[in-house]
């Protein structure tokens, strides 16, 4: 689980390529799914998106296993 940082523009996380926790930037992004036209906008699920300020290395994970 991250925690907080005494700062406001991150999280701490473990990041695998780096081996140790550093400073993430997360945002959460709508995707869409399906690769059909007519039904993209029932397609769409939240990903959380967690990015290394310290190597650039991005993870997502969606956010909405139904």
């Amino acid at each position: 689980m991250a925690t907080t940082d005494d700062s406001f523009d991150g999280l701490r996380e473990h990041c695998d390529d780096c081996d140790r926790k550093t400073l993430h930037q997360v945002s959460v992004q709508i995707r869409t799914e399906s690769r059909k036209e007519e039904n993209a906008q029932f397609s769409r699920e939240p990903y959380r998106v967690s990015e290394c300020q310290n190597c650039g290395a991005r993870s997502s994970q969606r956010m909405n296993n139904a």
